[in-house]
């Protein structure tokens, strides 16, 4: 087994972001990447294998939920001991790799969503940005979930099953710093950082920003 990479992956449906992520990524980052691919079109896979410098790429086994359902299943079938999520709705402006020495044993590692947390009363993490080392028991349990669910995202799927007890949170997730995962929302809502290393266009909203960024370029 390798020793560490950053994951990422997508469908045909958001596979457009995916040179633009992977252009930011490259020019900050030396840290091998590898991509599922969760059903992109020929074209995109063929580019993937023949330019995109991805060290990898693995399909993931189709099933009657798709989309970011497979992140997790993603997560656990690369072969590599520390693993890092990274969805590609993010503009990554920094080193990353720095996130690996966050890592606690048997535990995911994320970063709280601020806002969702602030709106709900109860705490949520974002699962844009999701850390590893080797495969944590809570990720086996997200994976099930995530086949069974009637929720509308990964992200819920996970924060149901983290809110089964007080103690799940506390046994199953090491907090991260803000600046891996820096949310869309916190940028509207007057909080922001020039430390961050990762900037996330969450949304329908986030999406129209990362267009304009493509079309600046």
């Amino acid at each position: 087994m390798r020793e560490r990479c950053f994951l990422t992956g997508c469908d045909v449906n958001t596979e457009w972001m995916l040179p633009w992520f992977l252009k930011n990524y490259f020019k900050h980052n030396k840290t091998p990447i590898v991509f599922a691919d969760f059903g992109v079109s020929d074209a995109t896979r063929a580019w993937i294998y023949q330019v995109s410098g991805v060290q990898d790429m693995f399909e993931v086994q189709k099933q009657s939920k798709g989309g970011w359902f497979y992140k997790p299943q993603a997560m656990y079938s690369a072969k590599y001991k520390e693993v890092c999520w990274l969805d590609t709705d993010i503009q990554i402006l920094g080193d990353m790799s720095s996130i690996f020495d966050h890592l606690e044993d048997n535990k995911l590692g994320m970063i709280e969503d601020k806002p969702w947390s602030k709106q709900s009363g109860e705490k949520w993490h974002n699962s844009g940005v999701v850390a590893m080392r080797d495969k944590p028991i809570i990720l086996g349990e997200w994976i099930n979930a995530c086949r069974q669910t009637k929720d509308r995202g990964d992200q819920e799927v996970l924060h149901t099953i983290l809110n089964q007890s007080p103690m799940k949170r506390l046994s199953h997730i090491t907090d991260l710093p803000n600046k891996y995962n820096w949310l869309r929302l916190q940028i509207e809502r007057g909080d922001d950082s020039s430390e961050k290393l990762a900037m996330h266009w969450t949304g329908f909203k986030g999406k129209d920003m990362i267009r304009k960024l493509m079309y600046n370029e």
